[in-house]
């Protein structure tokens, strides 16, 4: 048996529920189609968004965006990364911004997830030293305490063998390897974090071209979930996808056996294609995915790539939809704008830029 035939099998023993909860259900109630109506989006601006600035964000102004972000409605900010301030300067005081949210939580509707990057041992110790330090402070899956924020550690994989050996300098083999350690660490008790798995370049590498195989991307996703990661986030991290790429991709992980609720979707619109492969995931039911204010982002080991489709347009778009996201799109386009500004930089997001200019004529 080969090791994609193998795959649904080795899935259903990791959610002996799935088949029998699939073959069960014959029809919808009202819950389940206001339920498959909601749409997560992961704010992933303060961390993917910020780390491809060629100049130095002040911490104050990381904190502030990730406060505004906090009051617009979402659910899961990536706030930050555990990686060597020699690679990716730019995330150099995350700890710094990993001990403000533990004291003093940003003011937010409900109670939100904060994600922070921790692709080694070392990273997760730095992380962990913080918790140390704040006792209390957090939930947990084991102790979940309303009051407070929600932590999530992350790691992420390499679809190509080129793009793992740029970015993380190891092989696929070898990065999967060394994410086991971190994802057992981050689950054991007392600190029972949740764990996302990324997964780049899943619809085209800078180095190997378009020619990513989606049956290799299905095995990777299948070794973190047995690991125990949460949820698998495909990372279209060039832009290169296109929408039969991308329905293509998630027929062969659903072959897999891989669920829908264990992927979220991340893509950039270097082609202009984010939402119309966004159309297409949410067809096949995947209901989370991440976005950036004012369409922050790139990747320092992706030349060429541009931004992540806005949060703006991901709102906007889903809306038109009927989708609930739970953001407020008023409030996310101000926080764009503000960034925006921050930065020195034009706003990416057209639906920021519409809604902006709607408003001034109103007040004209």
């Amino acid at each position: 048996m080969s090791r994609l035939a193998a795959l649904p099998r080795r899935l259903a023993l990791l959610h002996p529920l799935r088949r029998t909860t699939c073959a069960a259900r014959s029809y919808s109630t009202a819950s389940e189609q206001r339920l498959d109506n909601r749409v997560k989006i992961v704010e992933v601006g303060p961390r993917d968004g910020l780390q491809n600035e060629k100049n130095i964000v002040p911490l104050v102004t990381k904190i502030e965006l990730i406060e505004r972000l906090a009051k617009t409605g979402l659910e899961t900010i990536e706030a930050g990364s555990f990686v060597a301030p020699k690679w990716v300067p730019q995330m150099a005081n995350s700890s710094e911004i990993l001990s403000h949210i533990l004291a003093t939580p940003p003011t937010s509707p409900h109670p939100l997830t904060y994600s922070f990057l921790a692709p080694n041992m070392k990273g997760l110790s730095n992380a962990f030293s913080i918790l140390n330090q704040n006792p209390g402070t957090f939930s947990t899956e084991t102790n979940p305490l309303p009051s407070k924020p929600s932590l999530e550690i992350a790691v992420f994989a390499s679809a190509t063998e080129t793009f793992s050996q740029k970015n993380l300098n190891a092989s696929i083999a070898a990065s999967l390897e060394g994410f086991r350690a971190v994802i057992s660490a981050a689950k054991e008790t007392p600190y029972n974090l949740r764990v996302r798995g990324y997964i780049s370049v899943v619809l085209g590498c800078p180095f190997e071209g378009y020619d990513v195989s989606p049956h290799r991307v299905a095995e990777i996703a299948t070794e973190l979930l047995e690991m125990g990661v949460d949820e698998i986030a495909l990372g279209d991290t060039t832009g290169m996808g296109t929408a039969p790429r991308t329905k293509d991709l998630l027929n062969c992980l659903r072959s897999a056996g891989i669920r829908n609720e264990d992927v979220a979707m991340h893509f950039h619109d270097t082609y202009g294609q984010a939402l119309v492969n966004t159309a297409v995931a949410l067809e096949h039911g995947i209901r989370t995915f991440d976005a950036s204010v004012s369409g922050l982002g790139g990747c320092p080991y992706s030349p060429g790539a541009t931004g992540n489709v806005a949060t703006e347009d991901v709102v906007y778009f889903m809306e038109s939809l009927g989708m609930d996201t739970g953001v407020n799109l008023d409030g996310v386009a101000d926080v764009g704008d503000w960034i925006s500004k921050e930065l020195g930089r034009g706003n990416g997001s057209t639906v920021g830029r519409a809604v902006l200019g709607q408003r001034k004529r109103k007040q004209e």
